[in-house]
């Protein structure tokens, strides 16, 4: 007899979840299932994880083996995109732990039902790949117009020579950066990318004007 954790979910509290578990339990009656404990939360499913606090805790304690499944009534009460699915699935089935979702029929005690999980999978490693090519493309178009990608940068000119100047002097890089009010790794790009070509428009600098004393 598998022991089971039974899951609803409804968006607002005047709604009841009473109904979603009827149905469950006659489910888990006739598979001659165990339920344990029902879980139930009652908001939004755009809500994440952290926000949906019996969702949460049900998972944690799944995951510690208290249970062999967990009963959903519906996909989309356990999980709001197929990305976030099928989070929850790898992470449940890597301590084989079985899914139900009632609405969809999907039981992963079952040779059809382990399918149906593992195309989602296949599905959301497609959305993502069409994603990256999507925004690689609408980068590479961008970079052809000439326009910038990403947040406007706030790092002037002059904290630039700031940051090059005060290295030159031997200034500790957390110093430099309390100095010029950016973070550290700010500082180190700059160091990276523009420390060499200060040092040498400085000595270029410095020649020049050894040259016109001279004069």
């Amino acid at each position: 007899m598998l022991n089971v954790y039974c899951y609803a979910r409804v968006s607002t509290q005047q709604q009841s979840v009473d109904n979603q578990f009827v149905v469950l339990r006659d489910v888990a009656k006739k598979n001659g299932w165990n339920i344990v404990k029902e879980y139930s939360d009652s908001m939004s499913g755009t809500k994440g994880r952290d926000k949906r606090v019996e969702f949460d805790t049900m998972i944690k304690s799944a995951m510690r083996k208290d249970v062999d499944g967990i009963m959903f009534w519906s996909i989309d009460r356990a999980s709001r995109s197929l990305q976030h699915l099928v989070e929850m699935m790898n992470e449940l089935q890597s301590k084989n732990i079985n899914m139900y979702f009632h609405q969809q029929n999907i039981d992963s005690t079952t040779p059809s039902g382990t399918a149906m999980l593992q195309m989602a999978g296949v599905f959301s490693q497609f959305e993502a790949a069409m994603v990256r090519e999507r925004v690689l493309m609408s980068h590479e178009k961008a970079r052809l117009e000439g326009k910038t990608i990403g947040r406007p940068t706030t790092i002037t000119d002059d904290k630039i020579k700031s940051v090059c100047y005060l290295r030159s002097k031997s200034i500790g890089i957390k110093r430099i950066a309390r100095e010029v009010g950016i973070g550290v790794g700010t500082i180190y790009k700059i160091i990276d990318k523009d420390y060499d070509k200060y040092i040498m428009e400085n000595i270029r600098a410095t020649g020049m004007e050894k040259d016109s004393s001279d004069v």
